[in-house]
């Protein structure tokens, strides 16, 4: 081996590195500190061979070097413009590169960073110096003034090599050489951005004589006696620990049995204490609490838990995987507001400090080993590092790093292997390793379904029927009935499950209602919490997110990196709203043959105290009355029945649609949102009017030239189109098939229904006017819809009557006949029209405000709602269908020109689903980005009585049956009227 080669050979080496120090907790110290974090020089070379001499002497000539932030990652470097140095490329399971373990490609980008500080005056001249790397992506090699101190593996895993013999007095020289790939990188192909660099913080600590280097908190609870058990183990032997709100003076190892208020996610209550040596002081935040797996079932202080849970990437839009505390803080916020409880940290462990803060907040956290190899199951498991005896020091640095790193953060409460990288001895290992360091936590790895050394039986994307037999422990047995037995004895997790995708995901009530009805099946973490986007502008400025594919990359998967419950600028999407609804842990229902609310607490521990109860009675969405319910405290898992309040009962009976909702909110400002939150509603229909008479008949029809004249419409005679209603002129209303296909229409494990639609050429129908005939009362339209090469069609008839009582009311009747095989269901079932452009406000009375679909519409409730039209679209990162809203009584545009004509009124019979928007569905399903859509000359209204589903299938089930759109013979009405022009 050359010079050359061997000085670059810890690449592709198996080993996790050379010159480290053993790993440890996290912690903060009275010591001192010195940040390292700041501008670097940084040059960025295309691979080894083009690498710069000597670049690690302090005296080397760095001036023309770019500066660059440390913690970043370098492709992100001149984002939201073009990026500077390199490029971000996404794959999910591709790994980037040949597969050839431990080898990557000579073509290897490699950073060089330099940074020059000095050393502080005061600096003790006793003790060491310890240089510490929270995060660096993928491999790298360190040196200070000249001096080669080592090098690691292992990216999203603190590293600390010792800088005491190199440190000087005065000026000093850090040199970092960091390359992309590594051998590394086959242990990291974790579904995100390949991104590279020091992307954590750096620092030089200081690590004094006699001080602590490693401690362990063992803070037990016993639910049956309410004492916690306080052991502090530490490498130092003259180290106490103090706590002065438990009035406890310990030694290092001496235990301590108090009473305490337990730690849990709902109740976070932490102790503040110290732990302390002649030379060094500790601040710790203690949370007493035990979790244990017993007769089946995961159990944190003896009580079975639900998560609620997501999965959560590091990310951000402008920084990529560099977050700062205020955005990580932004994030837990986000969570908590929405009725999150857990994180699964997918798929490595986060920045120390967001752990810091699911402790303060309460989350629990199922905390994941920087661990996948996924890119192996495409070339079916070969050379799997899992099952290499090669790689098993490897898996097992990981895994002692990060338990060491986090084990003293009461909010982790299971150990993750690591996440889809088969099977194999080395997970065993690293299984075995942490059952021996922490036998207080339980071990999780989804990967191997036999479940032999894990303590939980995890699964991601089962489908509802299949969640429902294991909820039972009634799955399908495999060939070995010992490990079924074994399985069968676990609780059970859907490590990932409801894959947020573009709109959806659907079925998200269905999977709680069955959390809820088996013991055994105790919740699970949503895919994901963020949308990956990058943000970048296009070049007259206007934003978009970009995705796979958008930086020239050979290799991508596309916008598949776009699948969270954040949009990438941490807006909620309506699956986030959705989820919050689903998961509320109170659920409030209301009977009204008792006039009763009912009242169940669904929190594990904490009770109904920190909440108020509020009703508000509304009359077609216009408040008729309100106030406060009184709510007797109600212990988790318990229930209360709480009569109707006399204001409540005493209201008069109303003309229209009558509707009472009662909200759970928070009675006090908490850490995490501000009194009046709302946590939890309820709600139901009081009094329903008379359902909408059609007259069988109306004013007759006139015909003049090409038009005819039905009460205010005005119809083509030739097509039979309305073309003006009033003074509105519009385009249709005609029929509608078609919507531009979501994420989970396009992709799908049994296909896609998508390009069965598409193949069937429901995008490009062509209607085919029959006959136009006025006869008696009615004007009736008669069509064949059908796709050019197929003679499959839809036989439409469309009968328009003038309602003689209501002047400036049409009601239009249709009929479908489906001919031929219409094997699939349909995209959707209405009829879609166009207004001009400055129609843009829409009122509308039924559900909202947020668009709802078949089996996304938990979340909205019945009231009286309004939007500009922009506020109706959902800016999906990938531009698809959305923005419909259900269930409507009535939707009402209006004209906001300067001098508005008459607006335009829809009534349904009952309900329907509409949506509004400035484009074609023609034109979403063309777009590829948000700035793709540009705005037209009208506003498309679409009016459905039907919609297919939205599923999660672009990584799990499809649409349940009952959700599904089946082709059939249908008949439904839609009144259009005008309206007096808004004030």
């Amino acid at each position: 081996m050359t010079a050359h080669r061997a000085e670059h050979a810890y690449v592709e080496d198996h080993s996790p590195g050379t010159g480290r120090l053993a790993p440890r907790a996290a912690f903060t110290s009275d010591a001192p500190r010195l940040s390292l974090d700041g501008d670097w020089r940084f040059r960025l070379a295309p691979g080894t061979h083009a690498l710069t001499d000597c670049f690690e002497d302090p005296g080397h000539d760095d001036t023309g070097w770019h500066l660059l932030a440390v913690p970043s990652c370098w492709q992100m470097s001149g984002v939201p413009g073009p990026p500077v140095h390199g490029a971000p490329a996404y794959t999910n399971l591709v790994f980037p590169f040949p597969v050839d373990p431990p080898r990557v490609p000579d073509t290897n980008p490699t950073g060089e960073y330099r940074r020059e500080f000095a050393l502080p005056e005061d600096w003790p001249a006793d003790g060491s110096a310890t240089l510490r790397f929270e995060g660096v992506d993928s491999c790298f090699a360190v040196w200070l003034n000249g001096v080669r101190l080592g090098d690691g593996k292992g990216s999203r895993l603190p590293t600390e090599f010792d800088a005491t013999a190199a440190l000087r007095p005065g000026r000093n020289v850090l040199a970092v050489r960091v390359h992309q790939w590594s051998a590394g990188s086959y242990l990291e192909d974790q579904d995100m951005w390949w991104l590279s660099g020091i992307f954590r913080s750096v620092a030089l600590l200081h690590r004094p004589a006699a001080g602590v280097r490693d401690y362990f908190v063992h803070a037990d609870y016993d639910h049956r006696t309410g004492l916690g058990t306080l052991r502090v183990d530490c490498d130092s032997p003259d180290a106490r620990i103090t706590v002065p709100g438990l009035r406890l003076g310990l030694a290092a190892g001496e235990s301590a049995t108090v009473p305490v208020e337990p730690w849990t996610a709902e109740t976070p209550r932490l102790y503040d204490g110290v732990l302390s040596t002649g030379t060094e002081r500790v601040p710790l935040r203690i949370g007493f609490r035990t979790v244990s797996v017993e007769n089946g079932l995961l159990l944190v202080n003896g009580r079975r838990i639900l998560l609620r849970g997501v999965n959560r990437h590091e990310w951000d839009p402008d920084t990529g995987r560099t977050l700062s505390l205020a955005t990580m803080l932004h994030d837990i916020r986000m969570m908590k507001q929405h009725n999150i409880n857990a994180v699964r940290t997918s798929h490595y462990p986060p920045d120390s400090a967001f752990l810091e803060l699911c402790d303060e907040y309460g989350l629990w956290v199922v905390d994941e080993c920087d661990l996948e190899t996924h890119g192996f199951f495409l070339t079916g498991w070969r050379d799997n590092p899992s099952d290499d005896p090669r790689w098993r020091e490897a898996y097992l640095d990981r895994m002692s790093r990060m338990v060491e790193r986090d084990k003293n953060r009461p909010s982790v409460i299971m150990w993750s292997l690591g996440n889809e990288s088969g099977t194999g001895q080395n997970l065993r290992a690293m299984a075995d390793w942490t059952h021996t360091r922490d036998p207080g936590r339980p071990v999780h790895y989804e990967g191997d379904w036999d479940s032999g050394y894990v303590d939980v039986y995890s699964r991601m994307y089962a489908d509802h029927a299949e969640t429902d037999r294991i909820g039972r422990r009634a799955e399908d047995p495999t060939t070995d009935p010992a490990l079924d037995e074994h399985r069968r004895s676990l609780p059970f997790v859907l490590c990932e499950y409801a894959h947020a995708m573009g709109n959806g995901p659907g079925g998200l009530s269905e999977y709680q209602r069955l959390f809820e009805q088996h013991p055994r099946c105790q919740g699970g973490f949503v895919w994901e919490w963020i949308d990956h986007g990058i943000r970048q502008r296009t070049a007259d400025g206007e934003e978009f997110f970009a995705y796979g594919g958008d930086f020239g990359e050979p290799v991508h998967d596309g916008n598949f990196v776009a699948d969270g419950l954040v949009f990438p600028d941490r807006v909620p999407s309506p699956g986030l709203v959705e989820y919050k609804k689903v998961v509320e842990p109170v659920r409030v229902t209301i009977d009204t043959a008792t006039r009763t609310v009912v009242v169940h607490n669904g929190h594990d521990f904490a009770g109904t105290g920190h909440l108020r109860f509020l009703w508000r009675v509304e009359d077609e969405g216009v408040t008729a009355g309100e106030g406060e319910l009184s709510v007797p405290h109600v212990a988790g898992g318990a229930t209360a029945f709480v009569p109707w309040p006399d204001d409540l009962t005493k209201l008069p009976d109303p003309a229209v649609e009558r509707w009472l909702t009662v909200s759970a909110v928070l009675a006090e400002d908490t850490s995490w949102a501000d009194a009046g939150h709302e946590v939890a509603w309820g709600q139901t229909m009081l009094t329903s009017p008379p359902a909408v008479q059609v007259p069988p008949t109306g004013i007759a029809p006139t015909t003049t030239g090409r038009y005819v004249e039905l009460g205010a419409g005005v119809f083509d005679a030739y097509s039979g189109s309305l073309v003006r209603l009033g003074e509105l002129t519009l385009d249709g209303p005609r029929l509608d098939l078609w919507r531009a296909p979501t994420d989970n229409d396009l992709r799908g494990w049994r296909g896609s229904v998508a390009a069965q639609w598409r193949a069937a050429g429901l995008h490009r129908l062509e209607h085919k006017v029959l006959a136009v005939d006025s006869d008696g009362g009615a004007l009736t339209v008669r069509t064949r819809v059908a796709a050019a090469g197929t003679d499959t069609a839809m036989m439409t008839a469309y009968r328009w009557t003038a309602d003689p009582t209501h002047r400036g009311r049409l009601w239009l009747t249709v009929q479908v006949e489906p001919v031929g095989e219409w094997p699939f269901p349909l995209p959707r079932l209405g009829v879609r029209a166009a207004v001009p452009a400055s129609y843009d406000t829409v009122t509308w009375f039924g559900a909202g405000p947020g668009e709802a679909y078949p089996d996304t519409c938990a979340a909205a409730r019945v009231s009286r709602h309004s939007s500009d039209v922009t506020g109706l679209q959902t800016p999906y990162v990938y531009p698809q269908e959305n923005g419909s809203r259900a269930g409507v009584r009535w939707a009402r545009l209006d004209d906001t020109a300067p001098e508005p004509t008459d607006g335009l009124l829809v009534l349904g019979t009952p309900h329907f689903a509409f949506s509004v928007r400035p484009w074609t569905s023609e034109d979403l399903d063309a777009a590829r980005h948000s700035t793709d859509l540009v705005r037209r000359d009208r506003v498309y209204l679409t009016v459905d009585t039907g919609l297919q589903g939205i599923g999660s299938a672009s990584c799990g089930p499809g649409v349940l049956p009952q959700f599904q759109l089946p082709t059939r013979p249908t008949t439904f009405t839609i009144g259009w009227q005008t309206a007096v022009p808004a004030s």
